[in-house]
């Protein structure tokens, strides 16, 4: 039962498309060095270390091309509202750019592969020069006559010119570090160290500005990359019409390279071309620009209108800023210079889009956010004079896969804890438009499902809920929002009496809604049979802010009740990324 390809297709399309790119880039470099004749001499002395280095670094020029472009929030979200080319599969290729975050770690993940098999490969190459340098005529012939070339402009191929007899192996660091190739890798390598150990988990939740300034070691990371291969150390021959690598790379023909009466002259040698900026410039040239923008956008003044305090150590902020525009379920980053010129934080709208100011809801959780609520004077009986208010910047609004909804004829919202919150500016805008009547609105049904283990941080979303219910049953749309509240745990006995009490009251005893709260935990499987069968024929949106064990479930859910058959639902799974 199901259609996987609905939700999975275009993924697995697309992540097939990039390995075969990755592959196809790595075969075609690894030929081109093993096999073609102006490389011959080249691969004799380092040997076959040389292909496997050489096409790991294409790879790694692909994947450093590509690691940009998800990290450039503006271009997501304009692409977000403009894939519409393609009427079978617009749905699923916005889809795909939620999951920007995911592909950026992949590629990191990917540049650590073939970083790994670079430098292993080159510390092979490295060595075969070094012994070449100072290898005999009667051992090894060639490799002794390719070493010891002219060291003219085209004349050289070995590029260690002195043998030592350091301890450990120092001969060889010290040949290393002589060349560009070899301190450029060498700080291209540790930056990269220091980005990808300090992006865990718990780097950026505990350490968030050691996680900015690491991260911003991009700049030396790509400086580098950009004047690796400026050295031009893998050279090639260049006159192979005069001087055939396999004719007179003969013991026999050796002695007679460059005579006047020979057919062999010696063999010249053309640096090898810098290639990173060809792959990297583009993609640094629109990271630049997304900088700009997001320069531009956080120099506008943004005031904040209303401090409001809510139960539970919530405070809601209501702001303003000249030209700002959002829509449902859209989130922005705040940064507070008088807590911290770095630490730029993630917040979902709370808002909608027709009230005349965009608003975020912030628990106090942790160092950064105790701060602001300090800041603001929430903390406080006391409301804090505008004068007073921090300056707060803003960064956004950027487009996550809740704005999609509207796109559906039956949308199912589920949130999980603290993932309710993108669902707050949801609800609103569904209620706005239910009440003057859009008739543009081509959704006609929303299922709302709450699991959360403590009601007490959400009051504020009790409230909102609570209205829009009221709201719609006032002008007789009480059908077209159903919500669904699990408590998962977090009652003790005293509460599970009052509950068992006022089971038979009209009002719920938890959340003062008219629906009654489910205690437990949800059997999905059941609600999307039951959704599917009371939807037959229909498109039906599913979105998701949540923990990533709940998504998997939920997105094996929308597999399994999705069908493609006469008169079948079809589900579409989009989860919050942020």
């Amino acid at each position: 039962m199901g259609d996987q390809f609905i939700n999975e297709g275009i993924r697995w399309a697309l992540l097939v498309g990039w390995l075969a790119a990755n592959l196809i880039t790595w075969l075609v470099v690894y030929f081109k060095y093993a096999n073609e004749e102006e490389y011959n001499y080249t691969l004799y002395l380092m040997g076959y270390g040389l292909p496997v280095a050489r096409g790991s670094a294409a790879c790694i020029n692909l994947n450093s091309m590509l690691i940009v472009f998800p990290v450039c929030r503006n271009l997501i979200s304009f692409f977000r509202g403009s894939c519409e080319t393609n009427r079978c599969y617009r749905r699923s290729i916005r889809r795909q750019l939620d999951k920007n975050i995911t592909f950026h770690k992949l590629l990191a993940y990917t540049i650590a592969l073939f970083m790994i098999l670079h430098i292993i490969s080159h510390c092979f190459n490295f060595q075969h020069l070094y012994t070449a340098s100072a290898v005999s005529k009667d051992k090894d012939p060639l490799g002794s006559k390719l070493s010891n070339l002219q060291r003219t402009k085209n004349g050289w191929l070995n590029p260690v010119d002195q043998f030592s007899e350091a301890p450990y192996g120092l001969g060889v660091v010290i040949q290393v570090f002589a060349t560009t190739a070899g301190v450029t890798g060498v700080i291209l390598t540790m930056a990269f160290i220091l980005m990808f150990s300090s992006s865990t988990k718990i780097m950026r939740h505990h350490y968030f500005e050691t996680f900015w300034v690491t991260h911003h070691l991009f700049i030396v990371y790509f400086a580098m990359l950009l004047a690796h291969g400026t050295q031009g150390i893998v050279r090639n021959q260049i006159n192979i019409d005069q001087h055939d690598p396999y004719v007179c790379g003969q013991e026999e023909n050796l002695d007679s390279w460059g005579k006047t009466d020979s057919d062999c002259p010696f063999p010249l040698f053309g640096p090898g071309e810098a290639a990173s900026w060809k792959w990297c410039v583009f993609p640094l040239v629109i990271y630049f620009l997304e900088r700009c923008i997001r320069f531009y956008r956080t120099s506008h003044t943004v005031t904040i209108t209303k401090v409001v305090s809510h139960p539970s150590n919530v405070v809601e902020l209501q702001m303003k800023r000249d030209g700002f525009h959002m829509q449902p379920g859209q989130y922005v980053f705040l940064l507070c210079p008088k807590i911290s010129r770095l630490e730029w934080h993630p917040f979902t709208l709370t808002s909608a889009p027709d009230e005349d100011h965009f608003s975020v809801h912030i628990r106090t959780v942790g160092d950064w956010t105790n701060a602001l609520v300090k800041a603001v004077g929430a903390d406080k009986d006391e409301t804090m004079s505008p004068a007073k208010l921090p300056r707060i910047s803003v960064d956004g609004p950027f487009g996550t896969a809740s704005i999609d909804i509207f796109k559906y004829e039956v949308g199912v919202c589920i949130g999980a804890g603290i993932g309710v919150t993108p669902f707050a500016s949801i609800l609103k805008s569904i209620w706005y438009k239910v009440q003057r009547q859009d008739q543009d609105l081509k959704l006609q049904k929303v299922y709302f499902f709450w699991v959360c283990s403590d009601f007490g941080a959400f009051e504020w979303f009790q409230e909102m809920l609570a209205q829009v219910e009221n709201d719609l049953t006032a002008i007789g749309k009480a059908d077209f929002l159903e919500y669904h509240i699990y408590l998962s745990r977090g009652w003790d006995p005293d509460q599970a009496k009052n509950i068992y009490l006022a089971e038979e009251q009209e009002i719920d005893a938890v959340t003062g809604l008219r629906q009654k709260t489910n205690y437990g935990r949800p059997i999905w499987h059941s609600n999307f049979k039951q959704i599917a069968d009371d939807n037959k024929g229909r498109h039906i949106g599913v979105f998701f802010c949540g923990p990533k064990p709940l998504s998997k479930v939920l997105h094996k859910c929308c597999n399994n009740y999705t069908s493609r058959e006469a008169g079948g639902t079809i589900f579409f799974y989009n989860k919050e990324n942020f």
